[in-house]
């Protein structure tokens, strides 16, 4: 086994994450092989059993980290009081759908994570829960059951659309179902 200097570890399996993150988002998790991976690394093989088990664990990982800078991202939003209308935009806009290396682990994953074992299942379970209680909290009238209740909506609206408008080779289509997506949620997040 390799010794690592301080921090180098901790570096190199950051490195991993970010490489197989955006290479998962980009082209799924089963096209993606981990010689692929670690060769984008810049890492032997070899290097990649130092840091995870196996290739779900590198998975979870992944969704774990790409999901909690999602939360991340809601919670300063959150706190820094940015419109969830700000928000629902931001995700529904041609850039993010032109760059799904980099967006929403949830959009570009979700059809492949259902088909993983239920340990991978219950990490993005756990994570999705978050991330929607705080888009529940961001919203300003209603019961929470009734918040929570759109929040979902809204989530899945806004997941949803992202995954058709990327899928559609007709770029007039693909920017129709963002733009109405986008109202929809928005629709959802102030009562209507």
């Amino acid at each position: 086994m390799a010794r690592y200097e301080k921090g180098q570890r901790d570096a190199t399996r950051r490195h991993i994450l970010d490489v197989a993150s955006a290479q998962f988002r980009e082209s799924g998790v089963a096209a993606v092989g981990l010689a692929g991976i670690m060769s984008k690394a810049g890492l032997t093989n070899g290097a990649f059993y130092t840091h995870f088990s196996s290739k779900e664990e590198l998975v979870r990982a992944v969704l774990l980290d790409e999901l909690e800078r999602r939360e991340q991202r809601q919670k300063d939003n959150l706190a820094n009081g940015v419109a969830l209308e700000a928000s629902i935009r931001d995700y529904l806009s041609p850039r993010h759908r032109d760059r799904a290396g980099s967006g929403c682990p949830t959009a570009a994953l979700a059809a492949e994570i259902a088909r993983h074992p239920k340990a991978t299942r219950d990490a993005f379970t756990a994570k999705i829960s978050g991330i929607i209680a705080l888009i529940a909290a961001r919203m300003p009238e209603g019961s929470a059951e009734e918040r929570r209740r759109r929040a979902v909506a809204i989530y899945a609206t806004m997941v949803g659309a992202l995954q058709l408008s990327r899928a559609v080779s007709d770029r007039q289509l693909s920017e129709e179902i963002l733009a109405n997506a986008a109202e929809a949620a928005i629709g959802l997040a102030n009562g209507r």
